[in-house]
């Protein structure tokens, strides 16, 4: 279980530590988002995090889809299911929803294979900003809020041609956004590759807010700030 350092269990509920879920966005998904921080007035548990453990938990299906519904906190106390038949929740001991997902065809607990797929997933989700969102946000010339820059995770789906595999990469293949005034909903597909092989693929859907017209020196500020930020981590570590 790689996810150990990254959670607490007890009694069958998960909860989460800020310094947990920082070090997972930061030393797993290479992810800075300012949300994430530890002393973020608005801190969240990484939505990567929450599919991690599902995945580690209750398996890997050949078609799953998840949707997230609430911000988890260091506050919150989850319960995860170890076991999906065709729909599931991830809720609190109120019983409120973080997270709904289903599945469906064949399934495997082969860690090999759930390490692998989880690793690559969360690398490629960790590198949505700068490395995507920017260059989407140019082309629709507009831009995050730069002194509030909410980039919000709202679903995504995975559908694998088979589970026989042990290594897999991402490749994106295709994005677009969606305006609606202040806000945007963007979605990045991408390829599951395994040995050269298409073995599936997938969609991630975002959530943008306080969208305003584009300017490539706010915008590179905002990505000096971020990458000066990683280079700071990287220093201390």
């Amino acid at each position: 279980m790689f996810l150990e350092n990254y959670c607490q269990i007890t009694d069958d509920k998960i909860s989460f530590t800020r310094q947990q879920a920082s070090d997972f966005a930061k030393q797993i998904a290479d992810d800075f988002n300012p949300l994430h921080d530890i002393q973020a007035k608005r801190f969240c548990v990484p939505g990567d995090l929450l599919f991690s453990l599902i995945l580690e938990r209750a398996g890997l299906h050949k078609e799953m889809s998840f949707k997230f519904s609430g911000m988890v906190t260091d506050a919150t106390k989850l319960t995860i299911p170890t076991e999906i038949t065709t729909a599931a929740s991830i809720v609190d001991d109120n019983q409120k929803e973080y997270l709904n997902m289903s599945v469906s065809g064949d399934y495997t607990k082969s860690s090999k294979t759930i390490t692998a797929l989880t690793r690559a997933y969360v690398e490629f989700s960790g590198h949505t900003f700068p490395h995507i969102l920017v260059e989407l946000m140019k082309e629709c010339q507009v831009m995050i809020n730069p002194t509030r820059p909410m980039i919000m995770y709202e679903s995504m789906s995975i559908h694998l041609d088979n589970l026989d595999f042990e290594e897999v990469t991402l490749k994106l293949s295709s994005t677009t956004l969606d305006i609606d005034g202040k806000r945007g909903n963007a979605c990045l597909s991408f390829d599951l590759v395994s040995k050269g092989q298409v073995i599936g693929n997938g969609k991630k859907f975002m959530l943008l807010s306080g969208l305003r017209d584009y300017c490539q020196e706010t915008i590179d500020n905002i990505v000096t700030q971020y990458n000066d930020t990683k280079a700071q981590y990287l220093t201390q570590r």
